[in-house]
């Protein structure tokens, strides 16, 4: 008898050996009126609570409020006596108040003959997964947004390329260019992460992608952060109006200079960005008789972050913008127009 005894003491101890080791897991008994009968190693570690301050409580506590509302913790004992577990897959509640994703279940407890004495819960902190899995989510949203939106781009730089081309050769050269100065804007952007670019930045890859001496461009301005969106637009305009004006106006005689400046001014509830693009020392400009691709290029895509104004002053061409910081900085900015 006595050895009977001694070996149910040594396997009980095995077990709560057992129980206690399992700290990855939270692991509650429950008596048939839901309150914790034992409370393990796992479940303090997750939950907070001392064994000593949650035995006899009732296990709703661990729930959110709206699920203890809607009778969550009932549903999974109806499921565990019903189904032989209750599947759980939800926010908890630890001791602090901080919320939690588990995933666990609820299962009933029998004696030999069958009778209900209770119930065990078992869960596992998913938090890390779960924020893991949302993200990965919410990367995979926007990477399919971005792809869309760059395929859309290149779809309408060919189109409007081969529209306003006057051969083959050239719109192979018009679409090859463009692309490149939309694909460096990527890259320019993805050392940052995909965050933003300055405005500096953007200007200076445009000049050295078409091989122009920093005396024939000469921009100024304030460190100015742009999102994507706002990056990207401005990449193929300047892109396009620096290789009109290398064709046509002012850098296509040595003589002629681009000023492209910039500034931010302070305005009650709405900070202002100016940018001027001005030509000088080219040939006589003569406004064109149709729009071509870089005058749409300038009016679609610009015009969706403010006022934009297009001057074919004889001396050289001025294009000004007026245009909202917050649509220029804020990350879900419109997308590139052409």
């Amino acid at each position: 008898m006595n050895s009977i005894s001694s070996s149910s003491r040594a396997r009980e101890r095995f077990l709560e050996a057992i129980l206690q080791s399992a700290i990855e897991y939270a692991i509650i008994s429950l008596d048939l009126d839901s309150r914790v009968v034992t409370w393990n190693e796992g479940a303090r570690r997750i939950l907070g609570w001392d064994e000593t301050e949650i035995v006899g409580q009732p296990v709703a506590v661990i729930f959110t409020p709206e699920d203890r509302e809607t009778g969550v913790p009932q549903r999974e004992m109806t499921a565990a006596l019903m189904e032989g577990h209750g599947n759980d897959e939800r926010w908890h509640v630890r001791k602090d108040g901080s919320l939690f994703w588990a995933s666990g279940q609820m299962m009933a407890l029998r004696s030999d003959d069958g009778e209900l004495e209770g119930f065990v819960k078992i869960l596992r902190d998913r938090t890390e997964q779960r924020e893991n899995e949302e993200r990965q989510r919410v990367l995979m949203h926007e990477l399919s947004h971005r792809i869309k939106n760059t395929l859309a781009v290149v779809q309408a730089i060919t189109n409007q390329s081969f529209r306003s081309a006057n051969s083959m050769e050239e719109a192979e050269q018009s679409i090859s260019a463009r692309i490149n100065a939309y694909a460096n804007a990527h890259d320019i952007l993805l050392q940052k992460n995909w965050l933003s670019a300055t405005m500096g930045t953007i200007v200076e890859a445009t000049a050295s992608n078409l091989g122009l001496e920093r005396d024939r461009i000469k921009p100024s301005g304030p460190a100015v952060r742009l999102n994507p969106q706002a990056a990207l637009a401005f990449a193929l305009v300047l892109h396009e109006l620096a290789t009109n004006a290398t064709k046509y106006g002012a850098l296509s005689v040595t003589t002629g200079t681009v000023e492209i400046e910039w500034s931010v001014r302070k305005n009650a509830g709405d900070d202002r960005f100016s940018l001027l693009w001005q030509e000088s020392g080219g040939p006589a400009v003569e406004a064109p008789k149709k729009k071509g691709f870089g005058s749409r290029l300038v009016n679609t895509s610009l015009s969706a972050f403010g006022h934009v104004s297009l001057d074919y002053a004889a001396t050289g061409l001025i294009i000004k913008l007026d245009a909202s910081l917050e649509k220029l900085q804020y990350q879900s900015g419109p997308d590139v127009q052409v």
